[in-house]
Parts: C-alpha cells; sequence; structure tokens
C-alpha cells in the first residue's frame, strides 16, 4: 500500500507535510523521531530581516482549536539558508520554504535568494499585511494575491505554492486568480480571524487584540474551502485546517487535496503525524486500495 504522492514534480514518500509555524524549523522534533517520517516541512515563514513578532500574550487556548497572533517571529533568510536550510536538507524530506513580506519586493527579494539555494518548494503567506494598502493583508483581494504571485513566479523556477486565507468572500475567486499568475499548487485554509475577551479585566485576551483560530474547530470549514477549491482550479490543492487523526487526513483528501498540512495537533501530540500515516496505510491495507492517490476527490456530493 503506498502512501506516495508528487506535487509539482516533488515526490513525497507520503502526504503529510507539517505546517509552517506549528513545526518551526523541525529542531524541537528530532528528539522524538526523524524529520524524514514525514513527507515534507513547511518552514517557519521566514522575511527578509529577522522580526520579534508580536508582543505577549499572543498565544490563547479555545475550545477546540488555539489563537494566535505571533507575528511571524523569525530569524530572517540569511540565517534560514546559512543554518537551518543545510540542516534540514540532510533529512530525507520535502523542504518547503514559507515566506512573507510586507511588501512585493520583499516577496520578490526572498524568492530570488531562494532560487539559488536547495530548498525543494516556496510557500507564499499570503495573509500578511500590505503596508501600501493600509494593512490589508494581501490575500483578501484577487489583486493582492496575483500581484505577488507573479512577482514570484517571475522571481523563482522553484514550484510556488500560494496559502489561501479563508477570511473573504469567495476563496475560488483567489484561487483562480493565483493559478492564473503561475501557482503551481495552492494550499489552503490559513487560520480563520477571531478573538477572545477576558471578562474580568475586559480586554481581549491577546495583546493584538485578534488573532488566527487554528485547529479541530475549522475542521469543517477547511474542508468545504478545499471541496470549493479542488472544483474551480487545474493546479493541485494541499489541505489543512483542523486535521488531527487519520480520518481527518482522509478526509481532507476526498474532499480534493492531494497532500495535507497538520499544525496544531502537533502541540497537543508531537506524534500526531506519525499516527496519521499510520491510520492511513491501515485504511488502504483495510480498504483493498493501492495508493493513497486513489482516494483524491472521491466524495460524492448529493
Amino acid at each position: 500500500m503506498s502512501l506516495e504522492v508528487t506535487l509539482c514534480g516533488q515526490k513525497f514518500k507520503n502526504p503529510i507535510i507539517a505546517a509552517s509555524g506549528a513545526y518551526g524549523f523541525g529542531d524541537d522534533y528530532t528528539d522524538l523521531y526523524p524529520v524524514s517520517a514525514l513527507g515534507g516541512v513547511s518552514c517557519k515563514g521566514t522575511t527578509l530581516k529577522p522580526k520579534d513578532g508580536n508582543p505577549t500574550p499572543r498565544i490563547a487556548e479555545t475550545p477546540s482549536g488555539i489563537l494566535n497572533s505571533v507575528g511571524l517571529q523569525n530569524p530572517g533568510l540569511d540565517r534560514f539558508i546559512s543554518y537551518y536550510l543545510p540542516r534540514l536538507k540532510k533529512e530525507d524530506t520535502v523542504v518547503i520554504a514559507n515566506i512573507a513580506g510586507a511588501t512585493v519586493d520583499d516577496y520578490r527579494e526572498v524568492a530570488t535568494r531562494l532560487d539559488s539555494t536547495d530548498v525543494d518548494m516556496i510557500e507564499l503567506n499570503i495573509s500578511c499585511p500590505n503596508v501600501k494598502q493600509g494593512g490589508a493583508t494581501w490575500g483578501v483581494t484577487c489583486t493582492g494575491a496575483a500581484t505577488v504571485t507573479k512577482a514570484v513566479r517571475e522571481a523563482t523556477k522553484k514550484p510556488v505554492i500560494v496559502k489561501l486565507t479563508p477570511n473573504v468572500t469567495d476563496i475560488t475567486e483567489i484561487a483562480r486568480a493565483v493559478e492564473a499568475e503561475g501557482a503551481d499548487c495552492v494550499s489552503l485554509i490559513n487560520t480563520l480571524l477571531g478573538m477572545r475577551i477576558d471578562i474580568r479585566t475586559r480586554r481581549p485576551i491577546l495583546k493584538n487584540n485578534v488573532g488566527g483560530l487554528s485547529g479541530p474547530a475549522v475542521f469543517p470549514v477547511a474542508v468545504r474551502m478545499v471541496w470549493q477549491v479542488s472544483n474551480a482550479v487545474k493546479i493541485p490543492v494541499i489541505g489543512m485546517g483542523g486535521i488531527a487523526t487519520a480520518e481527518d487526513a482522509i478526509e481532507m483528501m476526498m474532499a480534493g487535496a492531494s497532500a495535507i498540512q497538520m499544525g496544531t495537533a502537533i502541540f497537543g501530540d508531537p506524534y500526531a503525524p506519525i499516527k496519521v500515516a499510520q491510520g492511513m496505510e491501515k485504511f488502504l491495507k483495510d480498504n483493498n486500495i493501492g495508493s493513497i492517490n486513489d482516494i483524491v476527490g472521491t466524495v460524492k456530493p448529493w
């Protein structure tokens, strides 16, 4: 029974990718199991210059999920290229650089410099504020999403994944826009915007007031959006958002995802990706299915 998948010409030994942010650069998990057990790692969101992130408190638990407003804390592109990338490339796994920026030039420069490295793929975080457009995120308009995608596509020959925000009216419009500008793949969903309030202090729990909601609470929304996008574009879809079990991963792939990413579940159980891989293999065996690719997009709408 094969869990191997191929995306944009890149082979993954299994469809499980550690989501950006939740897995850092893999260092915290190597004492538990080899990173090579994963199909791929989407690294911590990386910007041109180092970022300290937002002030604390910036993480809060919610029913069936987490609110976070970390603010893209990262060591910067130079440190990623000189230190983290060489370490990850020693592992037998696909290395995906997740990049972010405040301007088109930021994205373009990061992509240009990564093009000459041995990173396998580039994932664009377009849920970042566009400083020249009053702080609105790049991914909430077709124009913004397309502009960043076009710039990165021109800057690199690496396969480009565009990570879509769910905080839009119609995510299929954004998906079509980035596909038209050269995206090789889309990943979704990024976090849903949420807020919690401390009723004793009457202040938001997060210092940034609002944050991104992830975890099982968002899973049904993610499944719906993956299904919609997979039927709207011709490029592959990577599904994420609340996946915690093998059943969740299988459901997401039946909705149309060719691979999946796991994030919040890893905080509660670092072994969650390993358990999901084992559960998916058992599902294939129990149902006499030769390849995990055979279940992609097999949902039968009423």
